[in-house]
């Protein structure tokens, strides 16, 4: 039987402290104890319902939470300040001096960073591989690793992560397989094809409106106690709290992901078959023509589509910026970073989101300077949005360019 994930957040229902279809917010930075045992059984973990610190938790980040694990099927969940907030916590939480980490090498540039610049400082390596040749992630594998890291749809080349044959290689040797699902909510769900930890950046997809950034780590009950432990939890320790008002507001957005991913998705998938129809190169996993589109099919909850990301490739970083400057101006959209937005997106990646990764580095995992990351919006009438991109990119010059097949 199909999973419905959206299904999973429509039947969670909360009632306000006084009768409100929304639940109330806990606007409070601490929290008193009708005795001095329960303060101490909760420092230990020990007491249920009882609330300590909102470093630790509030009310509206477990509402937040506990709405994300049902979506993505886990136990429960721990929501973060940002993307970044619950991506570095758990590996921190899962790996210690001398142990290894195989990650995809397309992965987002903040977390590339992370793992090749700011973890060997505490003797903790990573080795970057192709997460769609499973013979290179094995060969990567050493008997110190401890995780293997990806993206369910990567940014920004949008390869595809077969879940299913990495959760085998991860029970093969003992791994943690972490899927960081940003890019794909409601149309994957990791865990039913073998993850054990997913996370998403919750700036992105599932807020929608690009009015506030955070994250969210979902697993495990033991995974997400350990995480806020008072003693060790890098959680808890390392201080990425999510705001309680930010936790209503994001949970209030939630509700309607699933009309927003439908509409995201059938865009994209029209402007990625124009685009490719029109000879621009054109990766979206909606088409016949991506490497792994039978493994996003295979993967997909069919109603959410195959999302709302997109790439092209104009051929230069001067014909894109022109590009980008021109759509710009034409209101089709906005010269940006991040995704998810209910306008259109843009930018390019090599210069911006992924620019921590070493040109060199870029160079060979295909990040070219003409590469343009669109996140498609909800425009209502997106063959007109489609003529006026293609008026824009005649006036640049993008159809002379030697990216046409």
């Amino acid at each position: 039987m199909a999973y419905k994930p959206a299904n999973k957040i429509q039947d969670l229902q909360y009632f306000g402290e006084f009768g409100g279809v929304n639940p109330s917010i806990s606007d409070s930075s601490t929290y008193t104890f009708l005795s001095a045992k329960t303060m101490f059984d909760t420092f230990e973990g020990d007491a249920d319902g009882c609330y300590l610190y909102s470093r630790h938790s509030t009310p509206s980040n477990l509402y937040l939470g506990e709405a994300l694990a049902a979506m993505e099927d886990t136990e429960t969940a721990n929501v973060a300040a940002s993307g970044m907030g619950a991506i570095t916590p758990v590996l921190l939480q899962l790996c210690e001096a001398g142990d290894h980490i195989v990650s995809s090498r397309t992965i987002y540039g903040g977390t590339y960073a992370f793992l090749k610049n700011f973890t060997p400082r505490f003797g903790i390596s990573t080795s970057f591989v192709d997460i769609t040749d499973l013979e290179k992630v094995e060969a990567a594998i050493t008997p110190q690793t401890k995780v293997l890291y990806c993206e369910s749809v990567s940014n920004p080349l949008l390869e595809i992560a077969d879940l299913e044959a990495l959760s085998a290689l991860s029970r093969k040797h003992n791994l943690q397989l972490v899927v960081d699902n940003t890019f794909a909510p409601l149309s994957i769900t990791p865990v039913k094809h073998g993850a054990d930890i997913v996370i998403h950046s919750l700036t992105k997809f599932i807020n929608g409106s690009s009015d506030t950034v955070g994250g969210v780590v979902c697993g495990s009950q033991a995974l997400i106690d350990q995480l806020r432990n008072v003693n060790d939890g890098a959680s808890m320790l390392l201080g990425s709290t999510m705001d309680s008002l930010r936790a209503a507001s994001i949970l209030k957005n939630l509700r309607t992901l699933h009309i927003r991913m439908k509409q995201h998705s059938h865009n994209a998938m029209y402007l990625a078959n124009r685009f490719e129809a029109d000879g621009l190169r054109t990766v979206y996993p909606g088409l016949a023509s991506h490497p792994s589109h039978a493994v996003f099919k295979r993967m997909m909850n069919e109603e959410y589509g195959f999302g709302g990301m997109l790439t092209i490739d104009v051929g230069s970083l001067d014909k894109a910026n022109a590009l980008m400057e021109l759509m710009q101006e034409r209101n089709l959209g906005y010269l940006a970073v991040s995704l998810g937005f209910y306008k259109t997106l843009f930018s390019a990646p090599g210069t911006s989101t992924s620019s921590e990764i070493p040109e060199d580095e870029q160079a060979a995992m295909g990040l070219t300077d003409g590469l343009i990351r669109f996140s498609i919006g909800l425009d209502n009438d997106i063959e007109r949005t489609y003529e006026e991109m293609k008026r824009c990119m005649y006036e640049v010059g993008v159809f002379e360019a030697a990216t046409l097949v």
